[in-house]
């Protein structure tokens, strides 16, 4: 190479080789400090669009198992209601088994329907009082089926076969118990009692059976999302997330890189110096 004062080639290409490594030390810089591989499009178009898809979905699961389980208390709040319903009508079997015997009197009868229909008019009340976050739960309003029931939706799109079902929860009202009728103040009447009684008593074990069910379901589910959401937070970290191990070598190797550059300019920018020397003399 000729000894020229117009142009310093050599100082151009040390800054030219500075210039590079000193790019890929800011960008080791930012992996290392943010622990992510892509911190921008520049540094991978497409796995930024395809980890920004994923980190979508992840965070419509992780929801996804909120919902799950606020349908798991809803359920919970149902069956705990249907517990105190279960007491009431183990109290009214009681006192109609009692006001089926001979041995009390007309009056004392009467007492005794005076519970009863107290104890009735409190399964009524339970049933059209019980309800989570306004959501009415044993009053009839989720005894429908298919979409007359409550959607409980908990995947990242809206298939009927994989991201929702309905729950349903039947009427627990007297009415539909069908003791609404019902009157113990004659001891026929008691003896009468005691069928209906049965049939309501299994007719509420079949609604908590039902809530039971769908607790069960819900469980599996939250499971089943939770580990689809870590798989997939997992895939998604491989493609943003930095290797720090790797980082740091990168880091290291283009650290070193930017020294030598920068010594190697300053030494390039002494050589016109030497063309000095030689007009001098």
């Amino acid at each position: 190479m000729p000894l020229v004062i117009n142009h310093n080639l050599m100082a151009m290409n040390a800054s030219r080789n500075f210039t590079t490594a000193f790019d890929a030390l800011a960008v080791s810089t930012a992996r290392l400090s943010s622990g992510l591989r892509i911190n921008s499009s520049a540094d991978d178009a497409a796995g930024l669009a395809v980890s920004e898809l994923m980190r979508a979905e992840i965070a419509a699961l992780n929801q996804g198992v909120r919902n799950a389980r606020d349908a798991q208390s809803l359920l919970q709040t149902a069956d705990g209601a249907l517990a105190v319903i279960d007491e009431k009508l183990i109290r009214m079997k009681e006192l109609a088994e009692q006001s089926a015997t001979g041995t009390y009197t007309s009056s004392q009868r009467t007492i005794m329907n005076t519970e009863f229909g107290l104890m009735r008019s409190e399964i009524t009340r339970i049933a059209n009082a019980t309800k989570f976050n306004g959501v009415y739960l044993l009053n009839g309003n989720l005894s429908g089926a298919g979409t007359n029931g409550l959607k409980i939706h908990f995947g990242p799109t809206n298939s009927s076969a994989e991201d929702y079902y309905f729950i349903s929860i039947s009427d627990a009202r007297g009415s539909a118990l069908g003791i609404d009728a019902v009157s113990i103040a004659s001891q026929s009447g008691a003896q009468g009692a005691l069928v209906t009684l049965d049939a309501a008593i299994t007719a509420k074990d079949n609604i908590r059976a039902n809530i039971g069910s769908y607790i069960n379901r819900l469980s599996n589910t939250v499971s089943q999302l939770s580990i689809q959401a870590e798989n997939l937070q997992a895939a998604e970290s491989r493609i943003r997330d930095a290797d720090i191990a790797l980082e740091m070598t990168d880091f290291v190797t283009n650290q070193i890189k930017s020294q030598a550059a920068i010594a190697m300019l300053a030494q390039a920018n002494m050589l016109p110096q030497m063309a000095l020397t030689l007009i001098g003399g």
